[in-house]
């Protein structure tokens, strides 16, 4: 007790003194970009998705985007012809185009069986290596080696790092190798008619909040294809709908794509300069990115520590009170920052983290601390500065393609 209370008194010195950096991280948010407003471990905001306009009364999950309100319930015709006509009014596009595109799309059982098995139900010692192998870790260098100009100017303008701009591009799409095969009009009319029930009680609200949440995302899609003049009925992308080499939910899409190159279009299916300065704008106005600053550090935890699980992932817990609670930065953090507690189920057991406010920008991305744990380990093998491939990881043929919040 003692020895914690020391500890205390030594970070209220430090507050008086010139503050030390910590690593200078350079990490990732669907969305835009594409995300999914979160289970926890579901993939969310990654560039995610981006969020979610609701009118929801009740309290969200600190760290988290409150979904939609549930819709009324009512047969599929009836809450098509009702989409139709909300859409029709709320963007001023014609009934019978909204029909026509509705009229070929289908409900698809492989896009519900993948909602159904987010990778972010496993524990990180299983999750890291989907994300993380030396093949990614390669191809990421290489990436960064060819866009290395484009990518200094994004990094110069925003202060969002190359590495975490590339390493998004690398989990979300395997460097634009895998930008989905699904039509992007069937995902999101599949999540947005018929998303997946487990049929427990407890969950049903957030089924149907989530299910009314990609509904929203549908009618979206019909306003981007207005305003980017494009023709959505031949878009591909995730099977929860997000697009390009950022995969990006259509409202991330319309809310934080930017025209990078000029051109006078947003193009992130094909136009790199367009998906290196959205990706930088989402988690810069999307998520607070805070130029320079620290992203996440190992934490040591005394033996007689409280056990501590945060309700979300808002790093909203001064260093002072970790140190109470036993937990205390492994290297040294600027006594100022205000962080979270980042448990993690690894190889060799329990891993201790504290993620900062940089952190926090990466799950706006996508809601989960393990996506954002494997977005920051993979750009800082990509910079060069450590390599956390565990042994026995895969050989990077798997892409990640992220659904969206």
């Amino acid at each position: 007790m003692n020895r914690r209370l020391a500890r205390c008194a030594l970070i209220c010195a430090l507050l008086l003194a010139p503050v030390a950096c910590a690593t200078q991280v350079p990490p990732p948010t669907a969305q835009p970009v594409q995300t999914l407003p979160a289970e926890a471990a579901e993939p969310a905001d990654a560039a995610g998705a981006p969020p979610v306009t609701t009118t929801s009364k009740t309290t969200p999950t600190p760290g988290t985007d409150p979904l939609p309100e549930p819709l009324p319930q009512m047969s599929l015709p009836e809450a098509r012809a009702a989409f139709v006509a909300d859409t029709a009014a709320r963007y001023g596009i014609e009934s019978a185009h909204i029909e026509s595109v509705l009229a070929g799309a289908e409900i698809r059982d492989s896009i519900i069986n993948a909602m159904s098995r987010p990778a972010e139900a496993k524990p990180w010692r299983d999750y890291r290596p989907i994300f993380i192998s030396q093949a990614r870790i390669d191809g990421g260098q290489a990436f960064l080696a060819r866009h290395r100009d484009a990518l200094a100017r994004v990094e110069a303008e925003t202060g969002v790092p190359a590495e975490i701009i590339v390493s998004i591009i690398g989990v979300e799409t395997s460097y634009g190798g895998n930008t989905g095969s699904y039509p992007v009009v069937d995902a999101l009319y599949t999540l947005a008619f018929a998303y997946p029930r487990t049929g427990d009680p407890a969950k049903a609200d957030r089924e149907n909040r989530r299910e009314a949440f990609f509904r929203g995302e549908l009618a979206q899609l019909f306003a981007l294809g207005q305003e980017q003049d494009l023709d959505i009925t031949t878009l591909k992308g995730s099977y929860a709908g997000a697009m390009g080499w950022g995969q990006f939910m259509p409202s991330s899409y319309r809310e934080f794509a930017v025209d990078g190159d000029g051109d006078g279009r947003i193009d992130l299916f094909g136009s790199t300069d367009d998906v290196f300065a959205s990706i930088a704008n989402y988690f810069v106005n999307k998520g607070g990115w805070v130029r320079g600053g620290p992203v996440v550090v190992r934490a040591e935890r005394d033996p007689d520590a409280q056990d501590h699980e945060p309700e979300g992932l808002a790093p909203d817990m001064s260093l002072a009170e970790l140190d109470a609670l036993g937990y205390r930065p492994a290297t040294p953090v600027a006594p100022d920052q205000r962080a979270v507690l980042l448990n993690l189920d690894g190889v060799d057991g329990m891993e201790h983290w504290l993620g900062f406010r940089n952190f926090h920008a990466i799950t706006r991305y996508n809601i989960s601390k393990l996506y954002a744990m494997a977005v920051y380990q993979l750009a800082e093998a990509i910079a060069g500065r450590e390599n956390p491939l565990a042994a026995g990881g895969n050989t990077g043929d798997e892409p990640g393609l992220r659904p969206a919040a």
